[in-house]
């Protein structure tokens, strides 16, 4: 909240402007710069918005210096090891955990809302049969505003409601039926007597032809990753949403542009980059050569999956899926995959080197997360739709946070115009 007793004094051409500073529950003080237009005439200048806040938010807090993520105040690594998923989307979505009975409602209404209206099987179909997994993502989730009329009034709470409970249990049948269209199989249904993450594990994996058991352990591993990519504060697809929703979309079309958001590489496809890294490096005798590239300066190469832009320590996430993909990597076996013999070994060298743990430059999420979902078995093209089913409760958490928030307002961003200044339109024959 605001500190009536505090401002910060800026001076532009010898006159002073007084700015109310906030001070935060965690987190550094912020300047409100809101006025600073009208009262002076000038914009502040930052590309990226990496010194801005662009709203303020009770759900997801980030320290990066301590390596420390916090949602709604828990830490991440209590919640993956106590927790599960849909109850983290419990708590992102209204702010506590639940009760029992709460908790058992939830589930049972997402659980009762997994199936796809029946036509959106022939928009599957409208695809090219190689059509990206997350091409097919961002067309059918925008579409879905097509086929649910019914919630997408953005002023009614209930439809709210709805929309959100829609998309939490729609997102992994949509990224499961992306997936096997891309591989040319029949589309597998949800059932109601499995889990959130054993039920997307079946539908990938499922064939008509025979019966598919879910492995607890890569159900607990698949649940993990949902609830380590459940939030991360205003990274660029959350920022997307609400841009987007700032205009009074609606939610589906604002997750489907988070989807986008998320589909570029230096977003959503970093442990796709780390695998790829992982498999040009090919076999474990080349880890000392690739090392030695990263630590010369003048080399362009960089370990894919070690270190963070915000985690400035490690990576709060890291620790707990080390440890499932040690267990996923121990029931699965890496004998018969180099790929992932060269991710154990990669791991062992660069944690005994001094140069990267004298940097922090530790396995991150990515890192970690890569390695399980190729161990599972799904190509590097479904790393990204998983990381959507995962963010899609934290995309909703902010949207719905938003559209109550008394000072909403459209986004626009100001710029710092460099082209040419005015100047009088010139005939086609005379130029």
């Amino acid at each position: 909240m605001a500190d009536d007793t505090r401002t910060a004094r800026l001076e532009i051409e010898g006159k002073s402007h007084d700015l109310p500073i906030y001070s935060p529950t965690a987190g550094p003080d912020v300047i409100d710069i809101r006025k600073l237009y009208s009262a002076a005439g000038v914009f502040t200048y930052d590309p990226g918005f990496t010194s801005t806040a662009s709203c303020d938010s009770t759900i997801t807090f980030i320290d990066g210096d301590k390596g420390e993520l916090l949602h709604r105040g828990y830490p991440i690594d209590q919640l993956a090891e106590k927790s599960h998923f849909l109850e983290v989307c419990y708590l992102l979505l209204y702010g506590e955990l639940p009760s029992p009975a709460q908790l058992e409602d939830f589930e049972g209404r997402v659980t009762n809302h997994t199936m796809l209206h029946e036509q959106m099987v022939y928009f599957f179909r409208g695809f090219r049969r190689d059509a990206h997994p997350m091409a097919i993502m961002v067309g059918v989730v925008g579409a879905m505003s097509a086929f649910y009329h019914d919630s997408t009034d953005i002023s009614d709470p209930w439809q709210r409601e709805v929309a959100s409970i829609r998309m939490i249990a729609k997102m992994p049948t949509i990224a499961a039926w992306a997936y096997k269209y891309s591989i040319g199989q029949p589309f597998v249904y949800p059932r109601n007597d499995l889990d959130y993450a054993s039920n997307f594990l079946r539908m990938c994996f499922a064939v008509p032809a025979e019966d598919y058991e879910v492995n607890p352990i890569l159900a607990r591993a698949m649940d993990r990753i949902f609830t380590l990519h459940a939030d991360h504060e205003q990274n660029a697809s959350t920022s997307t949403v609400r841009l987007a929703s700032s205009s009074g979309a609606n939610p589906f079309a604002c997750i489907a542009a988070g989807i986008a958001c998320l589909w570029g590489p230096a977003h959503g496809g970093a442990n796709q980059a780390c695998l790829e890294m992982l498999r040009e490096i090919g076999t474990p005798d080349q880890i000392p050569e690739y090392i030695a590239r990263a630590k010369d300066k003048d080399d362009p190469f960089r370990l894919m999956g070690f270190g963070h832009r915000v985690y400035k320590n490690f990576d709060p996430r890291a620790k707990v899926m080390k440890q499932s993909a040690d267990e996923v990597l121990e029931l699965l076996g890496v004998e018969d995959n180099p790929t992932l013999q060269v991710a154990k070994e990669l791991e062992k060298q660069a944690l005994a080197d001094p140069f990267f743990t004298e940097k922090k430059l530790f396995p991150n999420v990515d890192f970690y997360s890569g390695i399980i979902l190729e161990a599972m078995g799904f190509p590097t093209s479904m790393f990204t739709p998983i990381f959507a089913v995962s963010r899609t409760i934290g995309w909703i958490s902010q949207w719905k946070e938003m559209i109550t928030d008394p000072q909403l307002k459209i986004g626009r961003p100001r710029q710092l115009y460099q082209g040419v200044t005015l100047r009088d339109y010139v005939d086609i024959e005379n130029r």
